[in-house]
């Protein structure tokens, strides 16, 4: 496939773009600006300058392409104004969607975010069971979260009126290159708990993306991509007694489980976080 990549120089773009020429794939990457060292991403990497938020520009950056994943968003709340953390991140998801259906692209990753719910950046986090699922209702109200939540609804509208359009929603958790990386900020965060300690690793995240592109369903689908234990040093049994007592508990949470269930990420996608 010819993938297109929105946020191409972003961390995870970084990661997915020589992932997918490993796998045999050619990539456009594309972003506001050129990364400073073109030398290690290979050359079946091609660069784009073009703004997302501007659909021409999109449109003729991914013209040719097979597939696109979009990830070019501000990454949380507080960088900027609230009002621009929206506006850009739903624009930018509303255009990457438009320019996928203008072009015939038939395959289309976004990456959402386990805040699609709300959580993390939330005033108190909440949650209605553990571990969560797809079925989890959303209480979004930080910019952030609730342009994740968008996307996801925009994606839902394209695929009901574009029916070849085939879309995946990955909701990612704190991309990090390491597990020991994870643990040694879960240790020493007083927000490791509105996180709920979990965290994706970008090798696994970058998995996750070229699945989403090539798995068998249609429509537009959501999945919690993250990994199968928490980064945390204390049972999860007992990080949500202490942390959340009022959370009933589907199930069981034995060891180190994550607070967030990916069986359709694996049903659906074969993914499972190595």
């Amino acid at each position: 496939m010819h993938i297109a990549i929105t946020g191409g120089g972003g961390e995870l773009g970084r990661e997915l773009a020589p992932y997918l020429t490993s796998q045999g794939h050619s990539v456009v990457s594309i972003d506001r600006a050129l990364p400073a060292g073109l030398g290690p991403w290979g050359g079946t990497i091609r660069h784009v300058v073009a703004d997302v938020r501007d659909f021409g520009q999109l449109v003729g950056a991914m013209s040719g392409c097979d597939a696109l994943v979009h990830l070019a968003a501000h990454r949380a709340p507080g960088t900027h104004p609230d009002t621009v953390v929206y506006a850009d991140n739903t624009l930018a998801s509303y255009n990457a969607l438009s320019a996928a259906a203008a072009l015939g692209i038939g395959r289309v990753c976004l990456a959402s975010s386990v805040n699609a719910i709300g959580g993390a950046f939330s005033r108190a986090p909440r949650y209605d069971y553990f571990p969560v699922d797809e079925r989890h209702p959303t209480y979004a109200e930080d910019p952030y979260s609730l342009s994740k939540w968008v996307l996801e609804q925009q994606a839902d509208a394209f695929a009901r009126r574009y029916e070849a359009l085939t879309i995946a929603s990955l909701r990612f958790h704190w991309l990090l290159p390491s597990r020991e990386r994870a643990a040694e900020i879960t240790a020493s965060s007083v927000w490791a708990s509105r996180h709920l300690w979990a965290y994706t690793l970008l090798s696994e995240a970058a998995r996750a993306c070229l699945l989403a592109l090539t798995a068998s369903f249609a429509g537009h689908e959501v999945f919690y991509i993250a990994a199968r234990d928490t980064a945390a040093a204390e049972p999860s049994a007992a990080l949500a007694q202490r942390h959340y007592p009022d959370t009933p508990v589907r199930g069981e949470l034995p060891g180190h489980e994550s607070f967030f269930d990916t069986s359709k990420a694996e049903r659906v996608l074969g993914w499972v976080h190595v």
